[in-house]
């Protein structure tokens, strides 16, 4: 199967099971819940397919962690977007949820997610070894929370005012935290299931949420709007430093395609269980959107 095919059947699955898991829930929080999940990439989901592919892990367990790690990552699109962070009106072409409904409901529905993500870990149809269930929940909460994607947006929102810049290895800091860590797990997680070494893995997932992030700055300055789905030239706007901003585009490019040569050299222990993966690395630096 080709990449772009993988990718699509990912999507599929994926969405019809975050759909079937979210189902039983009704009214406008639950409502705004499914909305935020739907459309997008659905990268770090398609991630934990593969990764757990590396082992052979049920796809049905795959599945669930893909779906948990969607629906972390939706439900931080959902707080970013509110007025009081990013004040966006879009996203992925539509509506951000604080527009579709209220402020109220994006953040219960962000809120919502969040725990939906730890119960579909803890529930026994994930792993029926309550340790590895536990670990699951513990690795998710850790690169969620302050000492990942939370602590990488506050570093974001303190460098607005701080009397100095940020410099390059800052920015790079900033973004293990922040875009990396939910890029990383998905990784983690498929050794979690097989009870494998996540090492090599991990090295591939650390070079490719940086490469991502930079690929994000690149269309951030030279991205078309209607083909992202969001508003774009905000960084510049608001005097953030960045990748691009630091290095220049240039250079900025060079350094992605440099990491992604890093990431697939990471991946040869896999051999070509990991075909897919290294395809994903070099998705990430020529995508649109």
């Amino acid at each position: 199967m080709s990449f772009r095919d993988a990718l699509e059947s990912a999507q599929d699955d994926i969405g019809r099971t975050i759909d079937t898991l979210l189902s039983p829930h009704g009214g406008d929080v639950a409502d705004a819940m499914r909305y935020a999940t739907e459309g997008g990439k659905r990268l770090r989901g398609f991630l934990a397919l593969e990764a757990a592919g590396l082992w052979d892990v049920p796809r049905d367990r795959a599945l669930r962690i893909a779906a948990a790690i969607e629906c972390v990552h939706a439900y931080s699109l959902v707080h970013d977007d509110l007025p009081c962070m990013d004040d966006d009106d879009l996203r992925r072409g539509r509506p951000t949820v604080h527009k579709r409904w209220s402020e109220a409901t994006a953040v219960l529905a962000g809120d919502a997610l969040q725990t939906a993500a730890m119960e579909i870990l803890a529930d026994p149809a994930t792993h029926p070894d309550g340790a590895v269930r536990a670990d699951l929940v513990l690795t998710l909460a850790r690169a969620a929370g302050v000492a990942g994607m939370v602590g990488g947006q506050a570093m974001d929102i303190a460098a607005e005012t701080a009397a100095a810049p940020l410099t390059l290895d800052d920015v790079g800091a900033l973004q293990r935290l922040k875009t990396g860590r939910l890029l990383e797990w998905p990784c983690r997680a498929g050794a979690i299931l097989a009870g494998a070494d996540s090492a090599p893995v991990l090295r591939y997932a650390a070079d490719l949420g940086l490469a991502f992030q930079i690929a994000d700055d690149l269309l951030d300055v030279e991205g078309d709007a209607d083909v992202a789905g969001k508003a774009l030239r905000k960084d510049a706007r608001a005097g953030k430093a960045t990748f691009v901003s630091l290095l220049g585009a240039d250079a900025a490019r060079a350094r992605a395609h440099d990491l992604v040569r890093s990431a697939e050299a990471a991946l040869l222990p896999y051999g070509s269980k990991a075909a897919i993966l290294v395809e994903v690395a070099r998705y990430v630096v020529t995508r649109d959107r």
